[in-house]
């Protein structure tokens, strides 16, 4: 490999052209484009902002299949490159201009094609490189720094991630077990070659169930070999916090690791204040930007400027905005995370109730219909947190449970887990559950949902059906958070089956759920069960000395 990395530096100097994109003014900085050899002669375009002048630089890339042309991203490139790094914005294998096939992240990773290694090890040898790399991004540029960091590429010293995951098929193109054939059939717009994406969406459709074919996009079980220092943003309106979480806590017992959740959506330089329909407090905002500077400073330059010596752990615990005095919207740091709580049951009752206090009832249950050619609507593909969910809360297929106004503040800071029965007419369907934090004032303000497509309920590895009329028990996680729900707010649970375009519709005929998975359908009458022999909870991580509502 030394032999042929040799090789492929000598490229360095051709590959080089003149800036094909629109002007734009980016002072003190070059903007170039650059063709990457790979290990099988393929390359990928990246595009370079170098500081001017004659000089070795520490290198910070990232690499997506989106689209690396835009002026705001541009922009962003060349203050980077201001600040005193080479800056390399990398598309993935078959991704708008790059060579080979699209195949998604499936050659980033530690198969015979190694293409994060690939490009790291490339720019490490540049003669305006310092032998120093690091990476950054955020979502599709955080999986994949999880799968560069699996390879180890020798000049890899540290990474930033943002908004990251760890396994595709949990976090990424599956949810819950669900499919969403739809969500990822416009892909093709990020390809070469389109029919490339089609391609790769009927492999998914060969493979729904969690096996070997999606253990080569799944960096947990390497956890061991990613042993480079890294910090990872996570937000707590993001479904994929867990992916951060996840990534935190795996890779610290092998390497330094710092940890952020705050109050945000999902995304890269967007760590405000104003979130949703929310506006927190200015404590709320953070510079990333500035932040990610500093670390690189001191794991690429060796800055001396004590980032390291910063806790390992930061987190907003979020509170009631416009409320003065309320409790909450304050940041707490740790050395680890979770913190120490009590999985504490809230239990579905009857007439939309919410309490600690166990069903005693011998028969109770609550039940909604289900048209998958009907669905309930959830607008939008990206998670609306943040958002009051009064909308979705009231169409005709959605049950709520809410508990009476607190007396007394309550916080919940960690994973909230649900635990429910069910029964059906069908043998298999989606079970959605949202958590909400409800204000006096009716709004409810959407803090997390997650799906769980029952024929998972007992492992995404094998399909279970549901036997209709028998009670089916479903566990699963929606979500992290840390929140101090304020005396008068309510907490709300609610249910539903559907929630498109958000959630493309089980068919629920028990069959494929393929990119024609709406040919065939049938309609199905759900059943949530609330009774002593099968107490529907969700489990709420409460911090010690919190009082039951």
């Amino acid at each position: 490999m030394k032999f042929a990395f040799a090789i492929l530096a000598v490229f360095s100097t051709l590959a080089l052209f003149g800036q094909d994109l629109p002007p734009l003014d980016l002072p003190g900085v070059r903007e170039q484009h650059v063709w990457i050899p790979m290990r099988d002669g393929v390359r990928l375009s990246a595009y370079l902002y170098l500081p001017e002048g004659e000089g070795k630089w520490p290198v910070v890339f990232e690499q997506r299949y989106a689209t690396l042309t835009s002026s705001g991203s541009r922009k962003n490139s060349a203050e980077l490159a201001r600040r005193g790094y080479a800056v390399a914005m990398v598309n993935f294998r078959g991704a708008q201009r790059s060579e080979g096939r699209y195949v998604g992240y499936r050659a980033l990773g530690w198969g015979e094609q190694k293409d994060g290694y690939d490009t790291c090890e490339w720019l490490a040898t540049q003669p305006w490189c310092t032998g120093k790399v690091g990476s950054f991004g955020g979502s599709q540029g955080g999986f994949a720094q999880n799968f560069l960091a699996v390879t180890q590429p020798p000049h890899l010293a540290c990474q930033y991630m943002v908004d990251t995951g760890t396994s595709l098929f949990h976090e990424g193109y599956r949810i819950g077990g669900i499919t969403r054939p739809g969500r990822f059939a416009d892909f093709g717009a990020n390809c070469r070659n389109p029919e490339d994406n089609a391609a790769l969406l009927k492999e998914w459709d060969a493979h729904p169930d969690y096996d070997d074919y999606w253990k080569v996009e799944d960096t947990r079980p390497h956890f061991a070999k990613m042993t480079v220092p890294c910090f990872t943003i996570g937000s707590w309106y993001d479904f994929m916090v867990q992916g951060s979480i996840h990534s935190f806590i795996g890779r610290k017992p092998h390497a330094f690791q710092q940890l952020l959740l705050g109050p945000w959506l999902h995304g890269r330089l967007n760590k405000g204040s104003k979130v949703g329909d929310l506006t927190y407090p200015e404590n709320a905002i953070w510079p990333e930007v500035d932040h990610m500077v500093r670390w690189f400073d001191h794991w690429l330059k060796g800055v001396d400027n004590g980032i390291e010596k910063e806790h390992a752990v930061r987190y907003y615990v979020m509170g009631a905005v416009g409320e003065p005095g309320a409790p909450g919207n304050v940041w707490r740091e740790a050395a680890d995370w979770p913190p120490a709580t009590t999985a504490t049951p809230f239990y579905l009752h009857s007439h939309g109730l919410l309490t600690t206090e166990t069903p005693t009832s011998p028969t109770s249950s609550t039940s909604y219909e289900c048209d998958p050619r009907r669905p309930m609507e959830i607008p939008g593909r990206a998670f609306p947190g943040a958002k009051d969910a009064q909308a979705v809360e009231q169409q005709k297929d959605v049950r709520t449970w809410t508990t009476a106004p607190l007396t007394t503040p309550l916080e919940i800071t960690g994973e909230i887990h649900a635990d429910l029965w069910v029964t059906s007419t069908v043998p298999d369907t989606d079970f959605i559950l949202r958590v909400s934090d409800v204000y006096p004032d009716g709004r409810s303000i959407l803090l997390m949902d997650y799906p769980l497509r029952a024929r998972y309920r007992e492992g995404f590895d094998k399909q279970v059906l549901l036997s209709p009329g028998q009670p089916a028990r479903l566990k699963w996680t929606i979500g992290h958070t840390s929140l101090i729900l304020n005396a008068g707010h309510r907490l709300r649970i609610t249910l539903t089956s559907t929630g498109a375009p958000l959630y493309e519709p089980n068919n629920q005929t028990g069959g494929p759920q393929t990119a024609t998975w709406l040919a065939e359908t049938q309609p199905g009458t759900h059943t949530i069960l609330h009774e002593k022999e099968h107490r529907s909870r969700v489990l709420l991580p409460v911090m010690p000395g919190e009082s039951k509502p």
